[in-house]
């Protein structure tokens, strides 16, 4: 007993001394190195992460995103120069933030540029494309965005389930075509997730914060974390009355609906920073995007017993995240909230494609290179494509 404690001990202290060497050198690059290990010369950089327009004044809110503190000194507006107070000062630390007050009589849907100057001269600039007020909480902004939520979210995948009736009658062969079409249509879904967030990232992000290695981590984390609890339901669903297609399509409308909530974070910030205008037309571009993501729900519940209740539980859990997306990004804008929640909803359809592919290959004799599945494939990303240009 006693010489399995000391062993024990050994092991843990073999695995602590390789960190006690790593903070060693650390310490030492930041004391007594530092002075000569510093090459070249730093430079500082800010990042303005939001524009506010607000009556007879614009607010851009500043984060000191370089290696050093550094002072703000000035403002402009289209390269004129504005008188401008800071809050809460002008000398920012690492990473912290401050708004900047610019008094100026701005125009709606007009473009502007903001510029911000340093104290050693250096200037940063951001670009809006079309003024708009901020769009403030109340009953009425809250009423429209839970409409905007359920026009491009809710309304669409209900009626991609109607197509249960038709997909439960077809034969067997043509039900890999809808499964392959199925697994078409959620790769083009996480594809066009990881490129809407690469775009925020690139637009928002100052570059210190990696966006897209961060983009790529959490989809990663995202997946095995699904991957795993999926494993698990997928496992008890055999234990329990729950049948394998409930539990896979359960698996389904959890990725799109995760996948709705980034999709409608995006939304609601991008009304409330007036870069969408939501005509009819753009409703009815979301609404025929997203209708086809029924049609996944659909295909995997219509080969079981009919269970009208969880079909529609399964419509509900897939399109009313867009509802509290449009919300908290209309409302509470966050290039990294939107970022972090369009990769985890890749990560979770990419779980689903691999359980799905899975399924048909099982389905289909070991195989997934037949007819019907490869054309079902390929319609289902072409579906996705041609509805996205409408948007």
């Amino acid at each position: 007993m006693e010489n399995n404690t000391t062993s024990r001990k050994k092991i843990i202290l073999s695995g602590l001394i390789p960190f006690v060497f790593v903070i060693l050198m650390v310490s030492f690059i930041f004391g007594p190195g530092s002075e000569m290990l510093e090459l070249g010369v730093p430079l500082p950089e800010i990042s303005i992460e939001k524009v506010i327009f607000i009556d007879s004044e614009i607010q851009a809110v500043v984060r000191n995103t370089g290696p050093m503190p550094v002072t703000i000194v000035m403002a402009d507006v289209n390269d004129r120069i504005q008188p401008a107070a800071v809050e809460p000062d002008g000398y920012l630390q690492r990473f912290e933030t401050a708004t900047v007050r610019i008094p100026y009589e701005w125009n709606v849907s007009e473009p502007y540029s903001i510029g911000i100057t340093l104290d050693d001269g250096l200037r940063f600039e951001k670009i809006i494309e079309s003024a708009t007020y901020e769009i403030s909480f109340n009953t009425d902004n809250a009423l429209l965005f839970a409409i905007i939520g359920i026009y491009v979210g809710v309304i669409p995948v209900m009626i991609g389930l109607l197509w249960y009736p038709f997909i439960k009658k077809i034969k067997k062969q043509s039900f890999h075509f809808f499964l392959a079409l199925t697994a078409g249509l959620l790769l083009f879904l996480a594809i066009d997730a990881i490129d809407e967030a690469i775009e925020i990232s690139n637009e928002n992000l100052s570059q210190i914060f990696n966006g897209n290695l961060l983009i790529f981590t959490v989809i990663a984390l995202s997946f095995l974390g699904l991957y795993y609890a999926g494993d698990k339901l997928a496992k008890n669903s055999t234990k329990t009355t729950l049948s394998r297609n409930v539990a896979v399509a359960l698996m389904i409308s959890i990725g799109i609906g995760l996948h709705n909530f980034g999709e409608g974070l995006a939304i609601g910030a991008s009304v409330g920073l007036g870069s969408i205008a939501f005509t009819s037309f753009l409703i009815v571009g979301f609404a025929l995007h997203n209708t086809t993501e029924g049609i996944a729900i659909a295909s995997l519940m219509s080969r079981g017993k009919m269970m009208i209740g969880m079909l529609f539980c399964l419509g509900l859990i897939a399109g009313v995240p867009a509802i509290f997306g449009t919300w908290i990004g209309g409302f509470q804008y966050s290039p990294f909230s939107i970022i972090i929640f369009l990769a985890i909803g890749a990560g979770a359809i990419f779980q689903v494609l691999v359980v799905l592919l899975k399924w048909i290959y099982d389905e289909n004799q070991k195989t997934l290179s037949n007819a019907s599945i490869i054309s079902g494939f390929i319609v289902g990303i072409f579906i996705m494509y041609i509805t996205s240009i409408v948007i």
